[in-house]
């Protein structure tokens, strides 16, 4: 069971993450994001930053098919993302290390070419442990 506070540590652990000032959470690696609070919006109230679902760049539409249909208690869609490449995560469906995973994919899918590299030297994997 992840949270915000999750998302926090591992977006700051992946490296050139900067931090959006926001009223939730959002990262970006080259000005590019790739995790972000999901902006819920409810026709005739004002935007509601939910800190509990994260948004993530997946790359492409099949990838995102893939994570609705093969994982659905996980994943989610609405209206507003379709054709793009980005799904909904429930963080309190996902474990810690899955978090780190798609996470790290989703920097990669977004950082530059020139940066992947650095992430390798940080030493970022899926086996590091939370603490």
């Amino acid at each position: 069971m992840a949270d915000a506070d999750d998302v926090r540590r591992l977006a700051l652990s992946l490296p050139h993450v900067v931090e959006i000032d926001s009223d939730g959470f959002d990262f970006r690696v080259a000005d590019k994001g790739f995790v972000w609070s999901y902006p819920e919006r409810t026709p005739g109230k004002p935007r509601l930053i939910r800190t509990d679902i994260a948004v993530l760049f997946v790359g492409d539409e099949a990838e995102k098919q893939a994570l609705l249909l093969g994982e659905p208690d996980l994943f989610f869609t609405t209206p507003g993302y379709d054709g793009l490449p980005l799904v909904m995560l429930r963080l309190a469906e996902v474990g810690f290390e899955r978090l780190r995973e798609l996470m790290t994919d989703a920097w990669r899918m977004r950082a530059p070419d020139a940066l992947v590299g650095d992430l390798d030297e940080a030493g970022v994997s899926s086996n590091t442990d939370p603490g």
